[in-house]
């Protein structure tokens, strides 16, 4: 998805030169993802259906009052936005978006990846091929000696290892790549590094050529929600994920559910059945997750998908129908009628509801904006 001229987004099928953001498209845009309720797929459909982010701007207002909202979201005002603009830029931080240099291209597929990424550091590691190794915070020694040389292996052979910066398995896949290329995918904004003791870290990965992505505001202090956020970029970005430690119900396994998700490889290290932080690998190989007891497994396993080339998506498919100007009363409290805590698929919502695609869509981003629906993954939602 690339910007246009006209701030919407498309599919580059040329292989051209990207277009880019102008300065005041790129504030915008900026203004527009930071606002209240408005998450990348949200921005997506609004940027397209609305003609850019400036129209999408005016529009919020009246969209949520139309989906049921006491009062409107917050929308990040300009002068906010200029603030975040001279952070950025005293941090070193640049605003990219999907296309341009320095975003991700893998990141660039999926559903729901960030229309601005936050980037600090090297540009062209993050164009490499990339593996994820992540895993316990509180790991076994055994555990570390093994992140630390899968992590030094796959790095001679070429590729990026992409981490979450977390105490445990991510450091030690961190520094053991520092030589051939590592990406640090942050919970929080730049300006506020968690866990605040691998400054050091961050430090080391800039200055050996790595980066930092982020998809938080600079100042932003992550919280428990944040962090499964931050796993999907991880995943995202690359082309599989080795998950070297993890315990039952633990961030790693939901980083590894995330990769299978986007159509990633998934790879664990399999350990003693009486280490609990060998519980969730050993699961994930009984559930069909690549064995791995060397990097061989995992060059192996992605070398066929290293020839295929990168293809991102349409913005919008074309089987897709456009929103509706102001959908009747009467069918507004139809969906919401039909819409309950229980998740429930929008194929499914509009074939009970007989109401054409449109007019969902429609009536489904105006209670989004209004803070009522709930999104499940694979296209299930509910009212809050």
């Amino acid at each position: 998805m690339l910007p246009q001229p006209d701030g919407k987004l498309a599919l580059n099928q040329s292989g051209t030169d990207t277009p880019r953001l102008s300065d005041e498209q790129r504030i915008d845009w900026l203004r527009l993802i930071r606002s209240e309720r408005v998450g990348p797929r949200t921005f997506r459909t609004l940027i397209n259906h609305l003609g850019g982010a400036r129209a999408a701007l005016d529009a919020l207002p009246e969209l949520a009052r139309r989906g049921g909202a006491m009062r409107p979201g917050r929308i990040m005002s300009r002068d906010e936005a200029m603030r975040e603009i001279a952070l950025s830029q005293r941090l070193g931080v640049s605003f990219v978006t999907s296309g341009e240099p320095g975003y991700p291209p893998r990141l660039a597929m999926i559903d729901d990846a960030p229309p601005l990424l936050a980037v600090r550091g090297g540009a062209a590691t993050l164009m490499n091929s990339a593996i994820a190794v992540v895993g316990s915070r509180n790991a076994s020694g055994a555990g570390l000696k093994f992140a630390e040389q899968i992590s030094r292996e796959l790095g001679e052979a070429g590729f990026v290892i992409i981490s979450g910066l977390a105490r445990g398995i991510d450091a030690a896949a961190h520094r053991a790549s520092l030589a051939a290329g590592t990406i640090a995918v942050l919970a929080g904004g730049h300006a506020r590094l968690y866990p605040p003791e691998h400054e050091p870290l961050m430090r080391a990965i800039l200055d050996a050529g790595g980066a930092a992505i982020s998809e938080m505001p600079l100042e932003h202090s992550p919280r428990g929600r944040d962090f499964p956020r931050r796993n999907r970029l991880i995943s995202g970005a690359a082309l599989g994920v080795v998950v070297v430690e993890a315990a039952y119900r633990s961030g790693s396994l939901i980083t590894a559910r995330m990769a299978g998700e986007q159509g990633r490889e998934v790879f664990a290290v399999p350990g003693s059945p009486i280490d609990p932080r060998a519980a969730g690998t050993n699961s994930l190989i009984k559930q069909g997750a690549i064995l791995v007891t060397e990097a061989a497994d995992i060059i192996n396993a992605v070398n066929p998908i290293l020839g295929q080339p990168v293809e991102l998506p349409m913005a919008e498919p074309e089987n897709v129908a456009p929103l509706v100007r102001d959908p009747e009363d009467s069918h507004r409290a139809r969906i919401v009628t039909l819409l309950g805590p229980a998740p429930l698929g929008i194929d499914d919502l509009i074939r009970l509801s007989e109401i054409s695609p449109a007019i969902v869509r429609t009536v489904l981003l105006e209670l989004e904006l209004a803070g009522r629906l709930e999104h499940h993954g694979a296209n299930l939602i509910s009212l809050r």
